[in-house]
């Protein structure tokens, strides 16, 4: 995507940092580094028809976690394996990284944008997350993935659709049922007149599927009749 020249002067006097090693990218200009580019690991086949999740034997068609839990959206995909960029990621949730996002979205678009295009969105929807807690962080990290995604793809953004009215405890060392515990009523749709047919959830990370689920369930009752996810990196599961 062609830089604004008020994007070239911020590179300058700010200059951009690579989403592997977190130094000033090289070349200047670039959204990684040359010498980072293959340290993410894209998702490969066969992977689960339902999640996305890279699955170990090519004649089974989900993962354990989708063969035994019935998910309230369509399917999803994620582009790389959470371990390969844990760090990098938590450099963006946590540390304020939110440049990240050009080039993590790039990627999206690059690895899954005719998946997306064939699913036909009315708008991307990012996975909202708490006012206190945007407010501590300063941003939504996927808000920011998804309106990069989305004006690289040119599809609409609903960021204001559906709101995270509960604030809920880190869900990384939880069980499947206490995550679910966790979201119970901690989404609500946020218009009565939801016009959208098909949407994709935007998040930077599926482990489970619980927030998706929860999501889901609330756009379900709002009307929405295609709901499907694409997230930056997926993890194994529980």
């Amino acid at each position: 995507m062609k830089k604004t020249f008020q994007g070239i002067l911020l590179d300058i006097f700010y200059p951009r940092r690579c989403p592997v090693c977190d130094k000033a990218v090289k070349p200047f200009g670039s959204l990684i580094c040359e010498t980072c580019i293959k340290e993410f690991e894209y998702i490969r086949e066969p992977y689960c028809m339902r999640c996305g999740k890279e699955l170990d034997e090519e004649e089974t068609e989900y993962c354990r976690d989708c063969m035994s839990h019935r998910h309230l959206y369509n399917s999803g995909r994620a582009v790389f394996a959470y371990k390969c960029m844990s760090d990098s990621i938590y450099r963006f949730k946590y540390k304020g990284r939110q440049e990240y996002a050009a080039y993590y979205a790039e990627c999206m678009a690059k690895r899954l944008g005719e998946w997306i295009i064939k699913r036909r969105p009315d708008a991307l929807i990012p996975v909202p997350i708490h006012n206190a807690k945007k407010r501590s962080r300063g941003y939504n990290q996927a808000e920011a993935l998804a309106l990069e995604l989305g004006k690289i793809m040119n599809i609409p953004v609903e960021t204001k659709l559906i709101k995270r009215v509960r604030k809920t405890v880190p869900m990384k060392d939880l069980s499947v049922s206490d995550r679910q515990n966790n979201l119970k009523r901690a989404f609500k749709i946020c218009r009565n007149d939801v016009k959208l047919s098909t949407i994709i959830i935007i998040d930077d990370i599926y482990t489970t599927g619980s927030t998706i689920d929860a999501i889901s369930y609330e756009l379900r009752k709002a009307g929405v009749k295609h709901i499907y996810f694409v997230t930056l990196a997926i993890g194994k599961g529980l």
